[in-house]
């Protein structure tokens, strides 16, 4: 029989040996951003490598023509990759998706000729749209995630990290409708509903004082109106609230709503809110995966620096499945601060040769610690077998 450790070692070759391929698909997604639910090429290139290693492939799946289920093995332990490729508008892959897609292409690859004797079944999940779209919440409600034993990704940061600590969201648009006037001859016969949105951001900003250091709020003004001569009868904007739990969110994102009330009373306009996306909860990750991932990445020579207390991360669908599914979310230290995630200058940095080993590591950790998890389910597997 072979061993776990044997089994890490052909692992190893395997993503080695694939190597060029991993970084060349990395590379091409980088080349050609899409943004979430439209990443029909980046979703057909991880569909198309995968079928060539002898995975069951669906493309286009869960109801989501981007989306993508890959699977090989029968064994016991059912292990799921996650694969993110969406980009965001205007910089491109400033997450480093096309980062987080080659790795788990590698790590699933890298695991094809030790599922069997490892007791794994292997399933890489493509998951479109993690840019406030919430894919992996779609598909988790729809059956993608059941009877998995443990869920993994990797995802490139600024620095390493094996937790990233994420927080819970909640997004929405607001739109204000007045009254149209002649801002000069006639202002008084209007309603100025960018008024309404200054209120309500004037407001926001008062509540700051009183939120905890975990708490976040932001947004963007979309519209408030296209002449300056006209009182503005209508505006809108898109809004996002965080904190660290489910709960915490619910009680903040009620008293932001509650200022954007204000701003419809304070100037007599009418107030739509409207959820832009699924909430993201809170990420949860399991302890004991955590180990085996860190062990293996720093076998890797990756290296986890020792970060301030109070480091507020960012939100991912992939807390949701946290909920559910024992599962990590490491982040794959690029070593190019003060570049850091969605700044232009990270975009750059996501080709670099630190990226790309990036790639190759997360590949390596994921897989190694897939055979972990198996010895640790399964006792009768172990390095003396």
């Amino acid at each position: 029989m072979t061993t776990v450790d044997e089994a890490k070692h052909i692992v190893a070759q395997r993503i080695d040996e694939i190597g060029g391929q991993l970084v060349e698909l990395s590379h091409r997604i980088h080349s050609n951003p899409e943004l979430g639910f439209d990443e029909h090429n980046a979703s057909r290139w991880v569909a198309d490598a995968l079928g060539d290693a002898g995975f069951r492939v669906q493309h286009g799946c869960y109801g989501l023509p981007t989306a993508v289920r890959a699977t090989i093995g029968s064994g016991p332990v059912h292990i799921g990759i996650c694969a993110e490729y969406d980009a965001l508008p205007d910089i491109g892959h400033a997450c480093g998706h096309n980062v987080i897609a080659a790795a788990g292409v590698g790590a699933a690859i890298g695991l094809v000729d030790v599922v069997d004797v490892l007791g794994l079944t292997v399933t890489l999940l493509g998951t479109p749209a993690e840019e406030g779209g919430g894919g992996k919440i779609h598909m988790l409600d729809r059956g993608a995630f059941d009877g998995m034993d443990a869920a993994m990704m990797v995802h490139p940061a600024a620095v390493e990290m094996d937790a990233m600590p994420g927080t819970a969201v909640s997004q929405f648009e607001v739109r204000y409708t007045g009254r149209p006037a002649h801002a000069g001859a006639y202002p008084e016969l209007g309603v100025n509903a960018a008024d309404a949105m200054i209120i309500a951001q004037v407001a926001i900003g008062q509540l700051r004082q009183q939120t905890r250091n975990s708490d976040r709020i932001h947004g963007i003004v979309t519209s408030a109106g296209s002449a300056v001569n006209v009182i503005s009868d209508s505006s809108a904007g898109r809004w996002i609230v965080r904190s660290d739990t489910a709960d915490a969110l619910a009680t903040l994102t009620e008293r932001v709503k509650r200022c954007f009330e204000a701003g419809a009373l304070a100037s007599g306009c009418t107030l739509a809110i409207t959820p832009s996306g699924p909430d993201y909860a809170d990420l949860r990750p399991d302890a004991h995966l955590l180990a085996l991932y860190r062990a293996n990445a720093e076998a890797l020579g990756r290296v986890f620096p020792v970060l301030p207390d109070g480091v507020t991360g960012a939100a991912t669908d992939m807390g949701n499945v946290s909920h559910l599914v024992p599962t990590i979310h490491p982040m794959l230290g690029l070593d190019c601060l003060p570049a850091a995630n969605h700044q232009p200058e990270f975009t750059a940095a996501c080709i670099t040769p630190t990226a790309d080993r990036a790639v190759l590591d997360g590949a390596t950790a994921m897989a190694w610690t897939a055979a972990d998890f198996a010895r640790s389910r399964l006792p009768k597997m172990n390095s003396h077998a």
